[in-house]
């Protein structure tokens, strides 16, 4: 049977198991997508594999670079594509597509062990705090504020001191101006 051959029937097969699954996606008939984990869920994933013309005596293409992936740091990446590399060389020759995707549902807590879902914000003061274990007292619990625009920050501030606060008396009205905004005849 000609590697074409063999990609025909996986096709239909791939199509036939996952009709109907969101998770799936078929991007052209030799590439296709799966996402491990439910939608919203912090540790759900994409792998996409393409299929080389010479597919299934060769191995496929995996790759992780889908925008879907983009809060998963490259170690963690890289880490499932090893995995996933050592379930290809054991099913070289034979259509794996499925048995791949199978293989990371069954793994992503292992898989995804390692990613700790952050926002950008909080990534950076943990790089800060692994860096300066002792020298730095524990901030790491701050309290979350709503993100606010620079612009927003910025009036904030000039309203605020320090600390956020308003300063005492911020909404007084000034007696001396307005005493002193009198008719001129009174001088």
């Amino acid at each position: 049977m000609s590697a074409n051959e063999d990609q025909e029937m996986e096709l239909e097969a791939l199509r036939s198991i996952y009709e109907g699954d969101e998770s799936f996606r078929e991007l052209s008939p030799v590439s296709f997508q799966y996402r491990i984990g439910e939608n919203g869920d912090p540790k759900a994933f994409l792998i996409e594999i393409s299929w080389t013309e010479t597919y299934p005596q060769t191995p496929p293409i995996i790759s992780m670079n889908a925008f879907f992936n983009n809060t998963i740091s490259s170690a963690v990446k890289q880490s499932i594509l090893a995995k996933l590399q050592e379930a290809v060389e054991v099913n070289l020759g034979t259509a794996m597509t499925y048995t791949l995707f199978e293989y990371a549902k069954d793994n992503k807590e292992q898989f995804m062990e390692n990613h700790h879902p952050v926002n950008s914000t909080t990534s950076i003061s943990n790089i800060i705090s692994v860096e300066t274990p002792n020298t730095a007292p524990s901030n790491k619990k701050k309290d979350k504020k709503e993100q606010l625009s620079k612009a927003q920050k910025r009036k904030l501030a000039d309203k605020t001191d320090h600390k956020g606060e308003l300063p005492r008396g911020w909404n007084w009205v000034d007696v001396v101006k307005l005493s002193k905004t009198g008719s001129k005849d009174d001088e």
